[in-house]
């Protein structure tokens, strides 16, 4: 592989993304004109691709698309097919990875996407060709045209993105397994590939620390106009790299080498090799950029940066404060919008928090958040959302998922011609509740969030568990000072569960009744978020490009780690 020497040229891209990125936005407002219009369409749609399949013939999909109305259209598919959870495909999912085929939707998947499962088991998500070749080959065309359209320059230097390994492995039938935006990426267009400053072969260092190394490296000693990293957990690990490293990133550039000290297999050093040239220039520029400012940041290695793209909602909100200042001033913060391997739902216009739904490709239905539990719960239709009220989504997809509990909490948010859009807000599985009192994530990230404001003591972590066995709120919260005290951690937790009380009247309940014990406060280590993702994933190896952990949940093993990182 050789380095597009034209790389910092956007006319190609810019004209490409303007007739086919164009194209699919265009395709994109039309189907947002008429969202009830475009979803019956839709499922007609998705429900005639799988008619023929195992799941279609056992859930009567021909007798659906008899309805003569999209009304008895939506009635008879909620009548024939359960909301579904993932262990409900497990079973039709293990027959593909054997090989058979018209399981879930025609022929076989092109491979699965790998995500942590709620039973501790991996859940295999099928992606068809069919989805392949819609959401992340033509409407991520879109997603780059809107790209260009926020920021011109945008495509004027190169491009970092931190995506996951795009094979793990093979199942029984030869299929790949891995990560669907490794997949992709490693597939993308080529005038695209040429602006990215390393190769795909970097995904492939287990080591997290090379890893980032390795991207940093070859990163900063170009004018880098894009970044994209789904968690902006992400960015921050790459800046305590960069701050750690710093000294060696400028010998390697000056020399045109990449570091022995990090454990980086001889292969993927050797198809790093056309991206490491000596360039001394560019290293006394490093240099003179450490004598000036101390600490380097983005700002300063990055000044033309145009676009950095990561999740800015939910509960990755908690790591924004830690970008804050380091990038520059007039770069736009994308949101990367809401996407999961199970569904790719849509992408940001602007510089919001906003996602615009595919309704053209995905058929989606919701109940209302205070149901997430209820069975018998009303189902709404996308058309049916009232902005800021909060919802479950359930998907269907022509890749195999069918009326697919996402297990998360969005908000219906202002529309995109005439179809809402909608926000991440958080995980089902961040809703806790150890005696009836239902504890939402978003919740106690609030409650933090004015004892900050309250009391004035910095922090740069913290997380809460259900400690079931003594009825309470075990609290960790990592001060920026170290030398903050129990005695006002403690104060600082008192303040965070009153905060609680005035947020969630179940809890105020249960706390003056005393079926809640009062939580207890620990302090953690430096580093603590670091330290624990890095244990986590050495344990579990899940996709470190896709880690979300929750700051508010009832998890023994992830408790277990952050336990052992407080402070005496």
């Amino acid at each position: 592989m050789t380095v597009n020497k034209d790389a910092h040229s956007p006319l190609i891209p810019n004209l490409l993304l303007t007739i086919a990125g164009g194209l699919e936005y265009l395709k994109l407002k039309l189907a947002s004109r008429n969202p009830a219009r475009t979803q019956a369409n839709t499922l007609r749609s998705i429900l005639e691709y799988g008619k023929d399949t195992v799941f279609g013939k056992e859930h009567r999909f021909s007798y659906i698309l008899e309805a003569g109305n999209d009304v008895d259209l939506f009635h008879r598919y909620q009548e024939c097919i359960s909301v579904m959870e993932y262990e409900d495909y497990r079973p039709y999912v293990n027959r593909m990875k054997e090989g058979e085929t018209d399981v879930l939707f025609q022929g076989r998947p092109l491979l699965y996407a790998t995500t942590s499962g709620a039973t501790g088991e991996p859940k295999w998500i099928p992606i068809s060709k069919k989805y392949l070749r819609g959401v992340y080959g033509k409407l991520n065309k879109a997603w780059l045209y809107i790209l260009y359209k926020n920021r011109p320059k945008v495509f004027t230097g190169y491009i970092v993105s931190v995506v996951g390994k795009q094979i793990e492995g093979y199942t029984t039938d030869g299929t790949i397994y891995g990560s669907v935006s490794g997949f992709t990426q490693a597939r993308c267009p080529g005038f695209v590939r040429n602006l990215y400053v390393s190769p795909n072969d970097i995904y492939r260092i287990e080591d997290y620390t090379a890893r980032n190394y390795a991207i940093m490296r070859m990163g900063i000693e170009r004018n880098v106009t894009l970044v994209v990293a789904a968690n902006p957990s992400t960015m921050v690990e790459m800046q305590h790299n960069v701050d750690h490293w710093w000294d060696e990133y400028v010998t390697d550039i000056e020399q045109g080498t990449m570091s022995e000290k990090v454990d980086i297999p001889a292969d993927i050093r050797e198809a790093c090799s056309p991206y490491l040239k000596p360039n001394p220039e560019r290293a006394a520029e490093l240099r003179l950029l450490k004598e000036k400012y101390g600490q380097v940041q983005p700002k300063h290695f990055w000044p033309n940066l145009q676009v950095l793209s990561t999740w800015k909602c939910g509960n990755t909100c908690i790591y924004l404060d830690k970008l804050a200042g380091a990038y520059p001033e007039t770069m736009l913060h994308q949101e990367f919008a809401y996407f999961s391997s199970e569904c790719r739902a849509g992408l940001a216009l602007d510089d919001s928090i906003e996602t615009a739904l595919f309704t053209h490709m995905h058929y989606f239905e919701f109940r209302k958040a205070e149901d997430y539990d209820k069975q018998d719960a009303r189902i709404y239709q996308l058309s049916e959302l009232v902005e800021g009220e909060k919802y479950c989504p359930l998907v269907t997809t022509f890749s195999g998922l069918y009326r697919y509990n996402m297990n998360d909490i969005i908000q219906a948010t202002s529309p995109f011609m005439n179809t809402p859009r909608i926000h991440m807000v958080q995980k089902v599985n961040g809703i806790v509740s150890i005696t009836g009192e239902k504890l939402y994530e978003g919740q106690f990230i609030s409650a933090v969030n004015k004892a900050v404001e309250a009391i004035g003591l910095e922090l740069t972590y913290y997380v809460a568990y259900a400690n079931l066995e003594n009825s309470r709120y075990d609290m960790y919260f990592e001060f920026a000072d170290q030398t903050t005290t129990q005695q006002e951690a403690d104060d600082f937790g008192r303040i965070v569960d009153e905060n609680l009380k005035s947020l969630n009247i179940e809890y105020a309940a249960k706390r003056d009744s005393f079926r809640l014990g009062q939580p207890v406060s620990f302090r953690l280590r430096a580093n603590s978020f670091d330290t624990f993702k890095q244990e986590y994933l050495s344990v579990t190896h899940a996709d470190a490009s896709r880690f979300k952990p929750n700051v508010l949940a009832q998890d023994e093993f992830k408790h277990s780690i952050v336990s052992r990182l407080t402070l005496e």
